[in-house]
């Protein structure tokens, strides 16, 4: 049987995209779940025009987005086999999800991270803060755990399973750096998938302001130290 496959994103003011990336996502998947974190806009009944389950996550912060849409699945009776995290602005290709998940079904990978590759990146379409973020936390946790990361990309696969044994924390910014510091703690398996990288549709809530950058790029810096000195 094929795997079951469900994708999660955490979603703030997105009407103008959300139903872009919906409508994107390969039919191989059989449940998108959009988590709206507060929205104010129409991102609610537009996802759910668009085919998406929609929860409401009234706390601000993308790991809040992300929890809830955890415990959602969790409650289930059938259990899915990969969890695929999506960003809900449009600067991912959905399409390319199924080169994501290719790893963990055909070579038992536990975590697959889409690496936003230069070549593969529109022009702009990473700031220079996200850019050297990314170079600096993907160095640190080569220089202390060894790691291959390049990337702290979104746009990731992990087994259901894993993910619950990771026990996730982070209500913010550090979500994903606190994903691939436990897969590392762990020794899960894990690789990385070259993805397509556009400028997103609105302003980003993290890199498009100096408060948000300089939040982000504590807590990330604060989860790489607190890992390497425990």
């Amino acid at each position: 049987m094929p795997p079951i496959i469900k994708v999660i994103i955490p979603a703030f003011n997105e009407e103008d995209s959300i139903a872009h990336v919906i409508k994107e996502i390969p039919e191989i998947v059989s449940e998108v779940v959009v988590v709206s974190n507060n929205s104010t806009d129409t991102t609610e009944s537009v996802a759910k025009n668009a085919g998406a389950t929609v929860l409401k996550e009234s706390r601000k912060g993308y790991g809040y987005a992300c929890l809830k849409g955890i415990e959602y699945v969790s409650s289930q009776d059938i259990k899915p086999d990969i969890i695929v995290f999506l960003d809900g602005d449009y600067s991912d290709y959905p399409a390319e999800l199924t080169h994501i998940v290719e790893p963990i079904i055909e070579h038992n990978m536990d975590l697959v991270i889409g690496a936003r590759v230069k070549k593969l990146r529109e022009s702009g379409s990473m700031t220079t803060p996200q850019i050297f973020g990314n170079w600096l936390a993907t160095s640190l946790m080569k220089l202390f755990f060894g790691a291959k990361f390049t990337d702290l990309g979104p746009f990731r696969a992990i087994k259901y399973d894993k993910l619950l044994s990771l026990g996730m924390q982070d209500k913010t910014y550090g979500w994903t750096v606190e994903m691939q510091l436990k897969v590392l703690k762990k020794r899960y398996n894990y690789t990385e998938v070259p993805v397509h990288y556009k400028k997103r549709i609105g302003v980003s809530k993290v890199s498009g302001t100096i408060k948000g950058a300089i939040f982000a790029g504590v807590k990330i810096l604060s989860w790489i130290f607190k890992y390497s000195f425990t």
